[in-house]
């Protein structure tokens, strides 16, 4: 009787253990996770211990001349993103459908060897037709379902030129043409709908929404990048209607004799920072200079990035620097929106001061040597 109880205490024993073991196997076979968030922002897909990275990564590095223009693309574009994807309900994976040949033809000119070029050709080489859209970039939204990640939507920015620059003859000099505000729109709008018919062909992107966003490109030689105008979400293989976007980024303090109309409207802005500017120089004498890039969204002030340039070499200088840089933001700069304040010689990153979205306390964080 003792062994036959025994036998069936086995029996059950690895029946568990059979169980608990299928139940591990399970777990372990999800190939997927997410690198968790904060304060607003996406998680991003990880898949197999790898973060997924962009199939067409690096295309919009090559095609900018004015880095900025790149910067505030991709954190512009987020921020449409979430305009129609909720930071809550979706996780971020970087561009899957686009790689970059496709990326690459499609900024290319329209020709022969390549039709699919959504740029005019070239015509007169004397006085050729602008080309008109220089980046691209694809953003996927994703939700989970049981051990995957399915796709529930797309963002698509499409970044078109506010000028052209141009060479009549090789090592010649360089001439540039203008392109209007309307005209950005109108080349903004066609190219827009081009590239919905397109995705709409790929079986994976058939039936989820498309957001497209369209940014003016700033010039090569600004010293802030450009911003979105517009986006449109669409569920079908045609634009369905645009919205506005009012975003602006101004250099600060205005440059006196400039006509800026963000500037011009918030002047207070400027008179601010330019007092926390004065303060900042007047601590020490070796500071080479004190620059921000600040975004608007319409009228309102919305985030700055500050740039402090200094000569130190003494690292309890530095400390002393930073902490006076922590007080002088406080009293002189806006609440309630995001700023950080980089400290930096010409050659590495001293320290640096920031407060985040929604927070009054200021934090610092100084770069030391072991």
């Amino acid at each position: 009787m003792k062994t036959k109880w025994k036998k069936v205490i086995i029996s059950t024993v690895l029946l568990m253990s059979t169980i608990v073991l299928a139940s591990c196997g399970k777990s372990s076979s999800k190939d997927y996770s997410t690198t968790g968030s904060g304060a607003g922002n996406y998680q991003g897909v990880i898949h197999k211990g790898h973060y997924r990275v962009s199939k067409a990564r690096g295309v919009n590095t090559g095609q900018n001349s004015n880095p900025y223009n790149l910067k505030s693309f991709e954190s512009g574009l987020t921020q449409v993103s979430k305009r129609v994807f909720s930071t809550k309900s979706y996780i971020f994976q970087e561009g899957q459908y686009l790689d970059t040949n496709t990326v690459e033809n499609w900024l290319g000119r329209k020709t022969k060897k390549n039709p699919e070029g959504l740029n005019p050709a070239q015509g007169k080489k004397s006085n050729p037709n602008p080309e008109y859209v220089q980046q691209i970039e694809e953003q996927d939204y994703m939700q989970e379902s049981g051990n995957s990640m399915k796709l529930k939507g797309v963002t698509i920015g499409i970044g078109i030129n506010s000028e052209y620059n141009y060479q009549k003859k090789t090592d010649g000099p360089n001439y540039t043409k203008n392109i209007s505000n309307d005209e950005v729109h109108r080349q903004g709008e066609i190219a827009a709908q081009k590239v919905l018919k397109r995705l709409r062909q790929k079986p994976a992107l058939k039936d989820v929404p498309i957001v497209i966003a369209l940014y003016k490109q700033a010039p090569d030689d600004s010293l802030v990048g450009g911003s979105f105008f517009a986006y449109s979400k669409n569920n079908g293989d045609s634009i369905s209607s645009w919205h506005d976007l009012d975003y602006k980024t101004a250099v600060l303090p205005k440059a006196n004799g400039t006509n800026n109309s963000t500037t011009e409207s918030n002047q207070t802005d400027n008179d601010n920072f330019s007092n926390f500017k004065s303060q900042v120089q007047n601590f020490f004498p070796n500071v080479s200079g004190v620059t921000a890039q600040a975004q608007y969204d319409g009228k309102s002030l919305t985030g700055m990035h500050i740039t402090v340039t200094t000569q130190f070499y003494s690292q309890t200088e530095i400390n002393s620097f930073t902490q006076y840089i922590a007080r002088a933001a406080k009293k002189y700069l806006p609440s309630g929106i995001p700023i950080d304040i980089k400290i930096q010689s010409d050659s590495q990153m001293q320290s640096v001061v920031y407060r985040n979205n929604g927070s009054d306390k200021w934090q610092t964080h100084i770069f030391e040597s072991y």
